[in-house]
Formats: C-alpha cells, sequence, structure tokens
C-alpha cells in the first residue's frame, strides 16, 4: 500500500462523501482515480482491467474499474459498488453511490444519503449545465455544507486559467443564491491524474490543495447529541410481559428515568429501560446515531410514526407549514392531487394549499403566477396533512425537518421545512398538551371504568340544521342509554352558555374559540369519568369538530347528521334522514347499533 494508502488505525471513522456531477462529466473516471491512487483496489485489479483494454485495443479508461467491479458483483462477489471505500493517511471514506436525483430523494428521509461532504463535478469544456445546477440544490436539501466543486477535464482546455475562473465565478454565485459556499474550486483532470492525490505542475497557477488533501480538510460531522432528543419510532416489539419501543436516536441523548413525550399523540411515559442489541450490560443512555429500544414504567399505546421528545424539548405539532420541495414526477405537483408525505417514519396524505413561489432550478429565475411544479423545478409551497405530523424546521434539527413527497408509489419529490406559523388548532393544541401535562390523573384507569360502565367514554354530536328534532333525539339517545345501565349525559351548548361561559357575550366573533374550548373542557371532565356525552348544539362547525377531538382526546368523536335527504353531504359518522328521525326509537336504535359496531358499547348484554 502506498503512503496515501496508510490509514491511521486510531481513527476508523468512516467519512461519508458523496459525489455528483452532470452525465459524462467524469464522475466513474474520478472514483476510479481516487481508489487506484490511494491503493484501495483489490489485489490485481487495476493489472487485470489495463490487460483487457490491451487486448481488446481499447485505450484504458479508470471509469473500467467501476464496470469491472459491477461485473464482479453480478457474479456474487461481495463488492457493494454502492458503497465505494477508499482510504488516506488520515481517515477512511466511504462514497454514498447515488446514480440520479431519485436515489437520493429515496434516502433523504432514512439518513442514508446522510454525507458529511460532496465534491461537484463540472466538466471545464462543456461548462456549466442543467444537471450542475440541479445537482447544487440536491446538496441544499441534504444540509451538506462542506462542499468542493471539481472542474474536471482541464486538459481539453489546454488549463486554461481564464476557464476556470469563469466557471468558478458563475457557480460561486449560483451557490451563493442557495446559501452554499464551496470550500475550494479544484482544477483537475481525473483521466490524467492531474490534482487528484497531490498537486501537479500542469497548472502551476493554481495554490490551493489536490482532491484529496481537501477531502482531508473537512472535518467529520458532529454526532448531534447537543441537538434535542428525537426518536421516530420505528416498530413496538413485545417479548415477555414488555413492550420494547425501537427506532434510532435521530439526535441529542436519553435516559433511563427520563420523561418523554410522544407527538402527535401527546402521550406521555417515563423510560424504565434501555435496549440495546449484542451488547454484555444495557445501558443507561442512548444517544444520537444509536439503534436502540426502550421500555417505559407504564404501558402505554405507542405505534410507528410517533416521535419521542423530552418534555422540555418538544418538536412542534401542526398540520400545515412552508417547504422548500425538490419535484422529480412525471406528472406535475399541483393543488388537486393528494400526495403521501414521509417525514421520519410518519407517513400521511398531504396536499399543496398554496405555491408560494415557483423556480427553475437550473437557473432559479421565478416563475410567476405558476400553480404547479414541473419536473426538476424547485418551490416554496404550503403543505398541509390530513393528520397532525410531529416535526422541526430544518435549520433547528435537519432530520426531523426533512420529508420525501410519494405519488401514489413512487417518490416523486423531496424537501425541508422552512417556516411555521401557528395557526388558531395549533395554539390550541399546544393549551391541551401543557393542560394533559398538569392533568391531576385519577387512579381510575379509563380502561377500567370501560370495563365497569360497559362502553366506552365517548362524545356524541347530533348536528344539522336548526328545527329538525335533533334535540327530541337527544333526549331518546340519552334515555335508552340510561335504561341500559350506561353512564349518559345531555350536555347542551346553552347550558355550557348559561353556566362556565356566562361571560362570554354572544355575538363576539372573537370569542367563539374560547366559547369552543369551554364547551370542549367540560366535555373532557365528563368523559374523563367515563360517560356517553351527548351533545347537539348549532354553534359548531365541522372545523370545529376537529378542534373538539383535541380537546377531548383519547376519548372519541362521533358525528351524526341529521337533514333533509337532499341536503346529506360530508363526512359523519352515521347520517339520518328526516323520515329517519321523525321514527324516533328506529333512529334511536341506529345510533346504538353504530356504536355496538365500534365497539363503543361492550357490555351488559345490550343487543339492538
Amino acid at each position: 500500500m502506498s503512503d496515501n494508502g496508510k490509514v491511521n488505525l486510531l481513527n476508523n471513522r468512516l467519512m461519508k462523501l458523496v459525489i455528483v456531477g452532470h452525465v459524462d462529466h467524469g464522475k466513474s473516471t474520478l472514483v476510479g482515480r481516487l481508489m487506484s491512487d490511494t491503493d484501495s483496489l483489490p489485489t490485481g485489479k487495476l493489472d487485470f482491467v489495463k490487460d483487457i483494454c490491451e487486448r481488446q485495443g481499447k485505450e484504458f479508461e479508470f471509469a473500467f474499474l467501476l464496470d469491472a467491479l459491477e461485473e464482479e458483483q453480478d457474479q456474487g462477489i461481495t463488492i457493494d459498488t454502492s458503497q465505494i471505500f477508499f482510504n488516506t493517511k488520515k481517515r477512511r471514506y466511504v462514497i454514498i453511490d447515488a446514480p440520479g436525483h431519485k436515489e437520493f430523494l429515496k434516502n433523504m428521509v432514512t439518513g442514508a444519503a446522510n454525507a458529511e461532504s460532496a465534491l461537484l463535478l463540472i466538466d471545464a469544456f462543456e461548462g456549466i449545465q442543467e444537471q450542475s445546477r440541479r445537482h447544487g440544490y440536491i446538496l441544499k436539501l441534504l444540509g451538506l455544507n462542506q462542499v468542493a466543486v471539481v472542474i474536471n477535464k482541464m486538459d481539453l482546455v489546454n488549463y486554461d486559467s481564464g476557464v476556470y475562473h469563469k466557471i468558478k465565478s458563475e457557480y460561486t454565485k449560483f451557490l451563493g443564491s442557495m446559501g452554499i459556499e464551496a470550500r475550494e474550486f479544484i482544477p483537475v483532470s481525473a483521466k490524467l491524474g492531474v490534482n487528484i492525490a497531490k498537486n501537479s505542475g500542469e497548472i502551476p497557477w493554481y495554490k490551493g490543495p489536490c482532491v484529496l488533501k481537501m477531502l482531508d480538510q473537512f472535518t467529520e460531522k458532529q454526532i448531534p447529541t447537543h441537538l434535542p432528543f428525537r426518536f421516530p419510532v420505528q416498530d413496538v416489539y413485545k417479548f415477555d410481559e414488555r413492550r420494547i419501543i425501537s427506532g434510532r436516536v435521530e439526535s441529542g441523548t436519553v435516559s433511563v428515568g427520563d420523561q418523554v413525550v410522544f407527538s402527535p399523540s401527546n402521550k406521555i411515559g417515563v423510560i424504565k429501560t434501555i435496549e440495546a442489541w449484542s451488547v454484555e450490560n444495557q445501558p443507561l443512555e442512548a444517544q444520537a446515531s444509536q439503534s436502540i429500544g426502550f421500555t417505559l414504567e407504564e404501558q402505554i399505546f405507542v405505534e410507528r410514526g410517533d416521535v419521542a421528545t423530552l418534555r422540555s424539548e418538544l418538536p412542534i405539532v401542526s398540520t400545515t407549514f412552508d417547504v422548500n420541495v425538490f419535484w422529480m414526477g412525471k406528472r406535475h405537483l399541483d393543488k388537486e392531487r393528494t400526495y403521501t408525505l414521509k417525514l421520519t417514519t410518519q407517513e400521511v396524505p398531504c396536499k399543496v394549499v398554496e405555491f408560494k413561489k415557483v423556480v427553475d432550478a437550473s437557473t432559479l429565475e421565478t416563475l410567476k403566477g405558476q400553480e404547479f411544479l414541473a419536473k426538476n423545478d424547485v418551490a416554496e409551497v404550503t403543505l398541509r396533512t390530513s393528520t397532525p405530523v410531529a416535526f422541526d424546521l430544518f435549520g433547528t434539527v435537519p432530520t426531523t425537518g426533512r420529508f420525501v413527497l410519494v405519488d401514489e408509489y413512487d417518490v416523486c419529490g423531496g424537501g425541508i421545512i422552512t417556516t411555521y406559523k401557528a395557526n388558531k388548532t395549533d395554539r390550541l393544541r399546544d393549551e391541551v398538551r401543557h393542560r394533559d401535562f398538569h392533568w391531576l390523573k385519577s387512579d381510575i384507569k379509563l380502561e377500567e371504568r370501560a370495563y365497569r360502565n360497559g362502553h366506552q367514554s365517548t362524545l356524541i354530536l347530533i348536528v344539522g340544521p336548526s328545527g329538525i328534532g335533533k334535540s327530541k333525539l337527544a333526549k331518546s339517545l340519552e334515555k335508552k342509554l340510561f335504561e341500559f345501565n350506561y353512564q349518559s349525559y345531555l350536555l347542551d351548548g346553552r347550558n355550557v352558555a348559561l353556566g362556565v361561559s356566562a361571560d362570554i357575550g354572544a355575538g363576539h366573533k372573537k370569542q367563539e374559540g374560547e366559547v369552543l374550548r369551554r364547551f370542549g373542557e367540560v366535555a373532557k371532565l365528563f368523559l374523563d369519568a367515563g360517560h356517553v356525552v351527548i351533545s347537539t348544539s348549532n354553534i359548531f362547525n365541522q372545523e370545529d369538530h376537529t378542534d373538539l377531538r383535541l380537546l377531548v382526546e383519547p376519548s372519541p368523536v362521533v358525528e351524526v347528521f341529521v337533514a333533509d335527504e337532499k341536503e346529506i353531504t360530508g363526512d359523519y359518522a352515521l347520517k339520518l334522514t328526516l323520515a329517519e328521525v321523525e321514527k324516533e326509537k328506529e333512529a334511536v336504535d341506529e345510533i346504538c347499533k353504530y356504536l355496538k359496531n365500534k365497539k363503543i358499547l361492550t357490555g351488559h348484554n345490550y343487543s339492538i
């Protein structure tokens, strides 16, 4: 092994390097040259490929080395060409080889593309191409700030410094517009080995480092233990009586005894044990980059997609946020379609609600008035998810601020969350979270009350136009449930207004949110006591019902919509026509049958 290949054995840390560039700008040649000049090739491989080229009458090219390794892989030899390794005196490197945009996007959430440094190739003869600019934007999405630009094929322009400086000036300006600063622009000829492993006399006007020296100047990415604790739940395993919550610590640290909050479900637990694999003694602490499991002192229902955090370092939870997105789909990104957003282990449907700024990624030119995103373009958009997701702004915690978009089954876009402004529902969610943290809990659990009462605590909202018989139906339902020994209570919005909301005058638009909050908090008290709560209030619309769900979690909300047959619209649990409601007993039985089918009514031998 040459001096370049004598790796410092005290430093076994791998630096993850990604090399990107336009087609035919020389990426394969550069990779082959790096492996050859650091003696990182399998023994005899270089001579073997040269011999084949000689026998076939071809001029040897270093790119052929990668082709040869790929052939060996096809024959079952264990050489992973997507993870290419080489060594310098300072450390070991692994090249994350992603041949196209989509490979980057697919890996953005898993962290497989979480490189620490990047080389971006530009052909000196062809100059800056569209792909060169788009790759620059992808590096921004990956959060890379250790980037060197390699201006290859300088031999084709006779090592002209004017060509070099023109490319450097233009591309520096382009990267700067995205907040990226290249550490160095290195003129090279990968084919001839100029400026790869050592500085060459062919370019006397260049005084900077060669490629390998530049790589060794990059600093290893700090393991993000200094950031807030983030643990996306991947799965929950049951062993004996233990439920082990498994995943990867994306940032921060956590210890046995710490109180953790699972978002967006808002459930709270205390870590009892940390479970690590293939270790003699189980640790008392875990930190970023470790894949672990842990158990809780009290069993609570946690599932894939929840994000565990410390109570003092909560993430943002919302359905609406602003993002920068890069689009690679065959179909346009538009407002009409529904997409799947994958963020950590969360997967939820989402839609674009606003195109704030559409940009041509190759020129960064703003496309004014465009309400869609075409392939290879970027945009600043507002996304809205169907259910709340837990996240951070990309500048705060990168791994929980980065996502991909899936159109049907195809990963078509990737992006970062840039800004967030709390709306009414988000502020209410924060209030509920604060309430739940300080709630003085009874020693009697909801499950125990449900077993004793024969039903879950549930909020039933009977909604529809005024004067259609909702109040009479609600009273009949309450009585029927009571007669079968269920804990039922009719909570009319008017009664709440006359009591706990008596200080709020009617018709004050600014106070409508407070009226809703107080009604929900009263309902929450009844539900916490295990009751089925029935309401017929007309002052709340379906958007308000979302807020009511927040206030009364974890109890379910059942919406029963009553209207004339022609007016039966919307997404409700149960829909009853005016004719059905007039048959009071049948309507009540229909509601009870629904509650039984949904296992809300479970006991007392009740049958319809």
